[in-house]
């Protein structure tokens, strides 16, 4: 029988797919060299829009196939921060704030008009994994939070350089979620370190952590495929 890796071992597994971050696909180079037009940044927010409606319900499925008390307490903190006290508060109100930045219409948003086949399939895929596989992979899978912000600090340094045109405004989604983001990710680390003890649990966090960073590159395949049709 395998033996389970250490701790450290185990984290520096986790960490060492870093790699498989979507932050490396041609599309995203492209978006932070300045290289993309307004219609396809325009695409990119409208498309990752879908994946913000995901997070919620990806979260509460987590939160339903969990049975300690002491980690639902913690992550059930994470569908107030989404879906905000009110309309005008919380991670999708920001992500409005950053469509209509880009000049986008709020109706052309959130009636999914502008979601492409691809990356509806692999935000669904992505919710019925955490739907139907255990709470310790729902969280695993969640660990691309270790890899995002840095990734959305550059972000934002790159289209405050080549995208003038955008409303400063719409920089708040970012400026909220990146310090959240590196909370969160230490959290979330910790939990996925406590609770896969097992060679066969640690295995699968980690195709559960390599999994969501092919979902996100997906769902960039579809953004770049769909951009200039």
């Amino acid at each position: 029988m395998a033996q389970p890796l250490t701790r450290e071992r185990f984290a520096a597994r986790l960490h060492d797919l870093r790699g498989r971050y979507w932050d490396t696909h041609p599309f995203h180079l492209r978006l932070h060299s300045g290289g993309c037009t307004p219609p396809e940044l325009r695409r990119w927010v409208a498309n990752r829009w879908y994946y913000q409606l995901c997070l919620t319900r990806k979260n509460a499925a987590i939160i339903a196939n969990c049975p300690l008390p002491e980690v639902r307490r913690a992550w059930v903190e994470r569908l107030g921060y989404q879906d905000g006290p009110n309309g005008d508060e919380g991670g999708l109100a920001d992500w409005l704030v950053l469509a209509e930045a880009v000049g986008l219409d709020r109706a052309e948003v959130t009636d999914e008009r502008h979601v492409a086949r691809g990356v509806r399939f692999a935000v669904d895929g992505y919710l019925h994994f955490c739907q139907t596989r255990p709470w310790t992979e729902g969280v695993a899978a969640a660990l691309t939070e270790m890899f995002s912000p840095d990734h959305m600090a550059r972000r934002v340094a790159a289209w405050r350089t080549h995208y003038a045109w955008i409303d400063p405004a719409g920089y708040a989604y970012f400026e909220h979620r990146i310090p959240t983001a590196r909370r969160d990710s230490a959290r979330t680390l910790e939990l996925v370190l406590d609770h896969c003890t097992t060679a066969a649990q640690q295995q699968a966090a980690v195709e559960a952590l390599a999994f969501k960073c092919e979902v996100l590159r997906a769902m960039l395949d579809a953004v770049d495929y769909g951009a200039d049709r």
